[in-house]
């Protein structure tokens, strides 16, 4: 009895009536997630000048030193290699 039920056509519109309506809401479906965006991004505190230019820095001398230590590191292990091959 339940499959008669699902089997039965959906009374109201016609399949070429919902197909040209899907596409006419296409567009707006389309910007609602940029509109969404738009309406976010405006509620973001951005940063001053000074902090974002001390973040900056801060990041910068994270890379410098973290690359030395990459380096030194590197370095060892190549080192240790070497010694053990000959």
């Amino acid at each position: 009895m339940a499959n008669e039920k699902n089997a039965q056509p959906k009374k109201g519109k016609n399949l070429f009536s919902r197909v040209i309506g899907w596409f006419a809401k296409l567009p707006g479906r389309i910007a609602r997630p940029f509109q969404n965006m738009w309406r976010e991004l405006k509620l973001v505190t951005w940063p001053t000048r000074e902090e974002l230019r001390n973040n900056s820095l801060i990041v910068l001398v994270f890379i410098v030193v973290m690359s030395i230590v990459i380096g030194a590191l590197d370095l060892g292990a190549t080192a240790l290699v070497q010694a053990l091959i000959g």
